[in-house]
């Protein structure tokens, strides 16, 4: 519990840190990116379970789905895509700073009857509508944020990137070392809108989409929608892994 609340602190900060103050209330920008409507999309859904949880006495389950959204979808993976457009200014950083805000203040008041004294805190130094959490209307399913197509889109990207992050894991290979990824996929837009995505978290110097691709000596992951490859060569130092194999050999 004290983690989960240090990880709500900090994503919180983080949003202060970065906010104009052009932002006064919680409110959704006119253009969103793939990547905003996936995440709407996301917390519609847990707002429309939870609601359901609450509704059948399920108090436990209502607060374990708050704490995979906070966790493993706001947290893990949209404030970490969003730095890029924080960091580059303008409209774009504008927008993405408002959908923190707007979901920010959803998941507070989704939280706020298992965590009260934490949320209320942080509701009052974010952008609000309401003096007080305790009166603020509590999150109900909007039909208008569900975005289907785009959450769908979104997650096929998400799939690739943690097939590539399980090879590179698999291989040891650092951080600091950059492959090029080879998509293989009939859902080539998709993937192609996804390129800064995979350079940004998962280390490639390039990604090149195509529906048929042909790459010898290299690792392959396989998703629901697309195979993608890394070449060896540019993931591994070969001499160092023969002396690595060698060693393993002698020791057996």
């Amino acid at each position: 519990a004290r983690n989960f609340a240090n990880t709500l602190w900090n994503a919180s900060r983080f949003i202060l840190m970065n906010l104009s103050d052009e932002i006064e209330k919680p409110e959704l920008p006119d253009e969103l990116l793939m990547e905003d409507m996936w995440l709407l999309s996301k917390y519609n859904s847990v707002v429309k379970t939870v609601n359901d949880n609450l509704e059948n006495y399920e108090l436990g389950v209502a607060s374990q789905n708050v704490y995979d959204f906070i966790w493993d979808v706001f947290c893990d993976w949209y404030i970490e895509i969003s730095k890029a457009r924080l960091n580059a200014g303008g409209q774009t950083a504008l927008n993405a700073q408002k959908v923190l805000v707007y979901v920010m203040s959803g998941i507070l008041r989704l939280l706020h009857p298992f965590m009260p004294f934490i949320t209320e805190e942080i509701w009052q130094a974010i952008p609000n509508d309401c003096e007080t959490i305790m009166l603020a209307s509590f999150p109900a399913y909007d039909e208008k944020l569900n975005f289907a197509e785009q959450e769908a889109e979104f997650q096929r990207i998400m799939d690739a990137i943690k097939a590539v992050r399980n090879i590179r894991t698999e291989k040891n290979v650092p951080p600091s070392r950059k492959a090029h990824v080879y998509i293989e996929t009939s859902y080539g837009e998709t993937f192609k809108k996804g390129v800064a995505f995979f350079e940004r978290l998962c280390s490639a110097s390039g990604v090149t989409v195509e529906e048929t691709v042909s790459i010898e000596n290299a690792a392959v992951g396989v998703t629901d929608s697309a195979k993608i490859f890394l070449p060896l060569g540019e993931l591994i130092d070969r001499e160092k892994e023969l002396k690595r194999l060698h060693k393993e050999l002698e020791k057996a």
